[in-house]
């Protein structure tokens, strides 16, 4: 079961600059096969098929646990792509062919089917595959998927870091490659725990420190990189026999937290209208809303 608050897990910076082709390239971070919908998707089914649970429990949390990390990333990513779109285009009669200024973006489908938002698709776009999901049963190779899934991971989303100077994709994709970061950490030290090999020295998967991005280090001076959330009130508290000791990076500390992190309201996503979205002109707005008071029993008159 799951627990959605109206939130993101970040501030993403309000700029209007259109970027129709960062949008597309940040895409890949989405929807490809190292994208946030694989890593959710994959620990997803990994969670609702684990054996051995109560035996095994401290892997099981920890598989929860990043699981729901992953939803809010998937938000994440999608509200990135958004802040790239927005502005692309601006309204004008059909006649004048409002869309015409983006037939040659290289994802046209932004336009033609997403009213300018986010899609479950690859930087190609390709829809985003069940194909990609890895759940083997054996909890070992498992671990070393995901170990190895999050390394991918890392190294597109410093690819697309580096395709783009867009300022929401450079500020997602920072702490995404700080969280993504947690995740490489805690896989390798489960792999430690599960078979006594000491995977944390192949850290980091390229090999470069997130430390090297200005829209990473600020994170890192945070300490964002040493802590590890349950993303539950009152469950998967046995992460912390798992995720202990320090980073092998920087060798700063790593803490279990209760709960989740601060999260940031949602921004306004604003109409387009020449996209007929949301397709509510003011007249049906008044109209929705005095239908809406008449459910709720409320008087319109003073």
């Amino acid at each position: 079961m799951f627990k959605r608050m109206d939130e993101i897990a970040i501030e993403i910076p309000d700029i209007e600059k259109p970027d129709p082709n960062a949008a597309a390239a940040v895409q890949e971070l989405l929807g490809g096969k190292f994208g946030e919908m694989s890593t959710l998707n994959n620990y997803l089914y990994q969670s609702f098929n684990f054996r051995s649970k109560e035996k095994l429990r401290p892997f099981y949390d920890l598989i929860m646990s990043i699981t729901a990390e992953e939803l809010g990333h998937v938000e994440l990513v999608s509200h990135a792509i958004n802040k790239c779109l927005r502005g692309s285009t601006s309204y004008k009669e059909p006649d004048q062919s409002p869309l015409e200024v983006v037939k040659d973006a290289r994802l046209s489908y932004h336009f033609l089917a997403g009213a300018q938002g986010a899609m479950p698709v690859d930087s190609m776009g390709n829809p985003w595959t069940g194909t990609h999901v890895f759940n083997s049963g054996n909890l070992v190779e498992d671990l070393l998927h995901n170990f190895f899934l999050e390394c991918g991971a890392r190294t597109h989303k410093m690819k697309v870091y580096e395709m783009t100077d867009h300022p929401a994709a450079r500020a997602v994709i920072g702490y995404l490659l700080v969280r993504g970061g947690v995740h490489v950490v805690a896989y390798a030290k489960a792999l430690e725990v599960a078979t006594g090999v000491n995977v944390t020295k192949l850290v980091p998967i390229p090999s470069l420190s997130n430390k090297s991005f200005n829209e990473t280090r600020k994170y890192e001076e945070k300490g964002v990189h040493t802590k590890l959330y349950t993303w539950s009130d009152n469950d998967f508290t046995t992460i912390g026999q798992i995720w202990k000791g320090t980073h092998p990076e920087d060798g700063s500390a790593l803490e279990v937290i209760p709960g989740v992190p601060q999260g940031y309201p949602i921004a306004e996503a604003p109409a387009v209208e020449e996209e007929f979205a949301p397709g509510i002109s003011a007249e049906d707005f008044q109209q929705i809303a005095a239908r809406l008071k008449m459910a709720g029993n409320i008087s319109t008159h003073n």
